[in-house]
């Protein structure tokens, strides 16, 4: 029981990989293969964000 994960942390979680995942991206070549799979990742962290209630508006730094 001692590895159960709140809601509010793994919100928070998924927050700081949303924020990483960014990061990542702004590193990347967007016509790469690496570019399309963390935009992919970062497409389902923002429907996850966004479905939990949580608005992405100021932590989107890609915009897509």
């Amino acid at each position: 029981m001692g590895d159960d994960i709140t809601d509010r942390e793994m919100l928070q979680k998924n927050i700081e990989e949303f924020s990483r995942i960014q990061r990542y991206m702004r590193m990347a070549d967007k016509n790469s293969e690496l570019y399309e799979e963390l935009k992919e990742r970062y497409t389902e962290l923002k429907v996850i964000l966004t479905a939990s209630g949580i608005n992405v508006t100021e932590l989107d730094k890609i915009k897509e």
